[in-house]
């Protein structure tokens, strides 16, 4: 069975810098293996996550995922290395770091827990995806690292675009992020805790009035123990409607929240004028109440019929934008980008 394999490699920190530079020692590290069921599109995870890399936190490139990671006892920073038939993360930790902990995490970033046979299945039935789930095998939903980072990148990210919402997000993590003791490779903050942004000012923030509420609200719920944003917690339903009780986060959010952070692989954010574009006809996008009729035939994996609704609209843009002469050399596209209001986020 392909695997992900995750080595932990115990470093000091003050060696974090140089030990990007070389790989650890078989000595000073631990490889644990995480099994998933094949097929995994690691170049549409990686496409997806490089276009949201929140800078200073995350970084994609050369076909790496790279990122920092913060605990009560101190930081870590996180490689995630697609392979052939397999996704490998390299973790360079502090010698008493939470193992335990990451592990999860890195399932949850790659969806690995995901049975994409049974997803393939039902969604195939549907000749609105049939195309789009024999031309992506092994699509996943991108999942987060981290539940509260994710749920601030979707509030700061309403109504404007990914690229503004990424520069956004960095501005966030200059103003109350942590500094790594030794930034590495562009990596140089933690993302803000719950309680640090719960402590700012909102006027501090480079965002409206009304999204700089929101974001405070959020990060006082979480500190509190209001809102759990680690994984499943009650199911879908009880999952939006906690979300939707905080300032500032409606459907599509409270929706793509479920989704990425939270695991919840029937969310679907009808809303979402990519998704209702995508089952329009005639030029003219569907409903919302179109949108959630056609859904139902997908439960309960409405999410994975979200992202290849988005996958097959960021296909149809590369398509458009290469021209028909290019279009006809180029490879199968592997980006796995929609539109939230506009794209998401």
């Amino acid at each position: 069975m392909p695997t992900a394999v995750v080595t932990l490699g115990r470093v000091p920190r003050r060696a974090l810098a140089a030990s990007r530079r070389r790989p650890p020692s078989p000595a000073a590290a631990l490889s644990l293996t995480l099994p998933y069921r094949p097929p995994l599109d690691a170049g549409a995870l990686l496409a997806f996550l490089r276009e949201r890399a929140i800078p200073g936190v995350e970084r994609v490139e050369d076909g790496v995922y790279r990122r920092t990671h913060g605990w009560e006892g101190g930081t870590a920073l996180v490689e995630v290395r697609p392979v052939a038939g397999a996704a490998e993360a390299r973790l360079e930790v502090a010698p008493r770091s939470p193992a335990a902990d990451l592990v999860p995490r890195a399932r949850r970033l790659l969806d690995l827990d995901a049975d994409p046979a049974a997803i393939a299945s039902a969604l195939a039935a549907d000749p609105a995806l049939r195309a789009s789930v024999r031309a992506r095998p092994g699509l996943r939903v991108p999942g987060a690292w981290d539940g509260f980072e994710l749920a601030v990148r979707a509030i700061l990210g309403q109504q404007i675009s990914v690229q503004a919402a990424t520069a956004l997000s960095g501005r966030l993590v200059q103003l109350c992020g942590q500094p790594l003791p030794a930034p590495a490779g562009g990596l140089t903050h933690l993302f803000p805790t719950p309680a640090a942004l719960a402590a700012l000012d909102p006027g501090r923030l480079p965002v409206p009035r009304a999204r700089a509420a929101a974001l405070i609200a959020l990060a006082r719920a979480v500190a509190r123990g209001e809102v759990d944003l680690r994984g499943r917690a009650g199911g879908l339903e009880a999952s939006v409607a906690a979300l939707r009780q905080l300032p500032g986060i409606g459907p599509w959010t409270a929706h793509y929240v479920a989704m990425r952070a939270l695991g919840e692989r029937d969310a679907f954010p009808s809303g979402d004028l990519g998704i209702r574009r995508a089952l329009g006809a005639g030029g003219k996008a569907a409903t919302e109440a179109e949108a959630l009729e056609r859904a139902e035939r997908w439960r309960p994996w409405r999410a994975y019929a979200a992202m290849h609704l988005w996958a097959g609209l960021a296909a149809g843009r590369a398509k458009a934008a290469a021209g028909p002469g290019r279009a006809a050399r180029r490879a199968r596209p592997v980006a796995a980008a929609g539109h939230g209001r506009r794209r998401p986020r």
